[in-house]
């Protein structure tokens, strides 16, 4: 039981930090965008580095173990690359415009035409929500599995919520004037992780066994794979110069490293 609090407080944590994007726009007029490209550099490196490295070949174990070598590589494989392709499917249906991927700038929102921005703000929260359903299940199945490699986890995912609660809350709030309202609907927005951890693991948890929890692991390394590969280093490159990009990423690579060094028993 204490496990299971503790993996769902940190997926709350990494949900709610959709709100921190809401104070950033409220206090800034200008977005960092230096700063912001080195952080989902480094989000993107934590990510990818604890999937290949930690995460795949963790789950690859648990299912060989169950299945035998032969059809437990195979399954692994499948997780990890079906993963991907929810993921992307669930993108598709997203337009782009609404996309909350798709990068934005607190000075580019406050642009936009205000009978147009309470539209745009609200279309991203619910995009945002979709997206970060699985994305939150991955989070708290993570934190289950492994403690040690729970917190940078977190802290990766919460990176690249940040400029989704920009993307939320800047368009709301100059189409009503109210700070209020645009932090309610961003902070909304990033309880869909949590609320996706659990109903996820309500779900599951009556079936759960070794090949189970091994598909699952495999899924959570496809999908921030994706999420690194997809969203975080595109945006960081639009965000900041390539080289910034390049230098978050082997951080949060080293980073990532010397926390599971820390780690080992």
């Amino acid at each position: 039981m204490n496990n299971i609090l503790f993996a769902f407080i940190l997926t709350l944590i990494a949900g709610l930090s959709t709100g921190i994007g809401s104070l950033i726009a409220f206090l800034t007029n200008h977005t960092n965008k230096k700063f912001l490209s080195v952080c989902l550099g480094f989000s993107a490196g934590v990510m990818i580095y604890v999937s290949m490295v930690e995460i795949f070949y963790t789950s690859r174990e648990m299912l060989i173990n169950a299945q035998g070598k032969h059809l437990g590589s195979w399954i692994n494989v499948i997780s990890f690359f079906g993963s991907m392709l929810i993921i992307a499917l669930i993108d598709k249906l997203i337009p782009s415009e609404e996309n909350p991927h798709e990068v934005k700038l607190v000075e580019e929102e406050r642009q936009e035409q205000p009978k147009k921005l309470m539209r745009i703000g609200v279309m991203t929260a619910v995009a945002i929500g979709v997206h970060n359903f699985p994305e939150g299940l991955a989070t708290f199945v993570s934190a289950l599995q492994d403690p040690g490699i729970a917190i940078p986890i977190v802290a990766a995912i919460a990176i690249h919520n940040i400029p989704e609660g920009i993307a939320v809350s800047v368009p709301i709030y100059h189409a009503t004037g109210s700070k209020t309202k645009a932090f309610k609907y961003s902070f909304l927005s990033g309880l869909a992780e949590p609320t996706g951890a659990i109903t996820g693991w309500l779900i599951l948890m009556p079936f759960m066994n070794d090949t189970l929890f091994g598909i699952i692991f495999s899924a959570v390394a496809g999908i921030m794979v994706f999420i690194s590969f997809d969203e975080l280093l595109p945006a960081a490159r639009e965000y900041g110069e390539h080289h910034l990009s390049l230098y978050g990423l082997i951080s949060g690579m080293i980073v990532m490293s010397v926390s599971l060094l820390l780690f080992i028993e």
